[in-house]
């Protein structure tokens, strides 16, 4: 038995977010939460909601024991790109990419 969250169209890199999933990835749930709240990053914040989100999900859902949880697999895949232009000198215009995140998170139980 599984417990997934999804994070759709999070408004950062997918690179900022895979270093801190590499941080938490085979941890136990409440190890996980304590890394994600003491990592001055970023992706920690929406990270921290969607650990949430997935422990709820395991306790409400499919009736798991929540002391048993740990983050069997998360993993993060480019979302849509917004194309923005910021002016440049002598007429000029430079394109500013602004990254998206799609952020799945898979909770199991230990037996």
């Amino acid at each position: 038995m599984e417990a997934r969250a999804h994070l759709k169209y999070a408004r950062i890199s997918p690179r900022k977010v895979e270093i801190v999933l590499d941080l938490i990835r085979n941890k136990p749930a409440n190890v996980a939460m304590a890394i994600l709240k003491h990592t001055p990053k970023a992706a920690c914040e929406d990270l921290q909601k969607l650990l949430k989100s997935a422990i709820a999900n395991a306790e409400n859902n499919h009736n798991m024991d929540v002391t048993k949880l740990y983050v069997a697999e998360c993993f993060v895949s480019p979302g849509p790109i917004l194309k923005r232009i910021r002016p440049a000198s002598k007429g000029r215009a430079y394109r500013i990419l602004k990254r998206t995140s799609h952020v799945t998170l898979v909770l199991k139980e230990k037996e």
